[in-house]
């Protein structure tokens, strides 16, 4: 149901822009936050938006470089990233909330939310 893209390998300080698209469900009135996971480290939130885009949640580690927005038209949800850094290396996964009107703070734990299968992001030194 959901589909995430545009990850692939770059060095560091380059940018990549993720987008997490849905199929088969709506993105309109749904909070939607995107995870990463590392080789051997459990899945940690990055950032989240609000059903209507109004607020975002980010992780200490991306704040200021990992901007996050959506498209409620296109059904998309995008994460900027910049200033791309090696240790965000990791495979990133989209996920929507499956009640509406949620918070973007409460989609830092993601307990009632579809997932996507991921896409990888690999930053060269």
């Amino acid at each position: 149901q959901l589909v995430e893209s545009g990850g692939g390998l770059v060095q560091a300080g380059d940018s990549l822009r993720l987008s997490c698209a849905a199929s088969g469900r709506t993105f309109t009135n749904y909070a939607v936050g995107w995870f990463r996971q590392a080789p051997g480290k459990e899945r940690e939130f990055v950032a989240a938006i609000s059903w209507n885009g109004g607020t975002k949640y980010y992780a200490d580690s991306v704040k200021g470089r990992f901007p996050i927005s959506r498209d409620n038209a296109k059904n998309t949800v995008y994460l900027q990233m910049n200033s791309l850094k090696p240790d965000d290396t990791a495979v990133y996964y989209c996920a929507a909330d499956r009640a509406p009107y949620t918070s973007a703070r409460a989609m830092r734990v993601a307990n009632n939310a579809d997932w996507g299968q991921g896409t990888q992001v690999t930053v060269s030194s």
